[in-house]
């Protein structure tokens, strides 16, 4: 019994020592663990306005000291307000901008996430396969690259550049979003983005050519890794393993997991323990219900 004791706190000792549940300082916010809930579309607002609950589903896993990769965007690529070849596109940065950045810090977020990945606005003026614009926003890599640091200037000017993350998926291509040379993209802008000292760059890896499939390459983000200067964040089919060896080997400070998440609020409890994970449910992943496939993934119970 004695022996059996011993085994079960040298075990506990070494999980709780795995790169991923180990501390980290990002800025003023200090972080209990390595793990980061990924921003994901989940389809429960209605009249693109949040839900009570939504308080639920963001709760159920509220782990001690993690960070919740929350953006709040607008959906520009479907939107009937914005015609954006033929409006001004400093009006998108003067005025849409703000005001969602007012309504953020009123409300108390911490920061706010540009998103500038999977296909949508910012997406597209960065990806050569899609802008052919002939302006000051086209044709080489420096322009097409303004408008997402033109935005990050505005919402550091606005909110403090220590609140700001933004999310890029330069090897992606989202919608036929794809670009001919994402690597040259992906240090262009990490080397740009330092200009600004943002708290956060979170990119995809380049396996996520497609949101939801995995492709071998021998492509990695470690260049944008090391031209970034501050917290760099991982996402894209990370798994325990793969997410303690990208935090060992200093190819990333914190990993985003989604749909592990997603499936599994007590995930980090559940990484500690090497438990059993729940499976996600593909079918539940967009729908208006409020409960399946959004606050119904049970918890681990004691006696697991």
């Amino acid at each position: 019994m004695a022996e059996e004791n011993t085994r079960k706190r040298n075990e506990e000792m070494e999980e709780s020592m795995m790169p991923l549940l180990t501390p980290y300082n990002m800025g003023r916010f200090p972080l209990f663990h390595r793990i980061v809930l990924a921003p994901m579309s989940r389809m429960r607002s209605y009249i693109f306005t949040a839900q009570r609950h939504a308080i639920l589903y963001l709760l159920s896993k509220n782990n001690k000291g993690w960070f919740l990769d929350w953006r709040s965007h607008c959906d520009f690529r479907n939107s009937d307000r914005v015609q954006l070849w033929q409006f001004e596109v400093v009006a998108i940065v003067d005025v849409d901008l703000v005001f969602g950045l007012e309504v953020a810090v009123n409300l108390g977020f911490d920061g706010v996430e540009i998103h500038g990945a999977n296909g949508y606005l910012i997406d597209q003026f960065l990806k050569d396969k899609v802008n052919d614009r002939t302006d000051k926003y086209g044709g080489s890599l420096e322009n097409r690259c303004r408008f997402a640091l033109e935005i990050v200037k505005a919402v550091a000017d606005e909110i403090g550049a220590e609140r700001v993350g933004i999310r890029l998926s330069p090897f992606a291509d989202c919608d036929d979003c794809g670009d001919s040379n994402p690597e040259a993209l992906g240090v262009y802008m990490a080397e740009s983005l330092n200009k600004y000292g943002i708290l956060y760059c979170h990119m995809i890896e380049p396996r996520r050519i497609r949101q939801f499939d995995s492709h071998h390459t021998n492509q990695s983000l470690l260049p944008m890794r090391k031209a970034f200067r501050g917290t760099f964040i991982v996402a894209g089919g990370y798994t325990r393993e793969s997410g303690n060896q990208v935090i060992a080997s200093g190819g990333a400070d914190l990993v985003a997991f989604g749909r592990w998440f997603l499936a599994n609020p007590d995930l980090p409890k559940r990484f500690q323990l090497n438990a059993p994970l729940n499976k996600h449910d593909t079918k539940t992943f967009y729908s208006s219900d409020p409960v399946i496939g959004y606050t119904d993934y049970p918890f681990l119970q004691p006696n697991n």
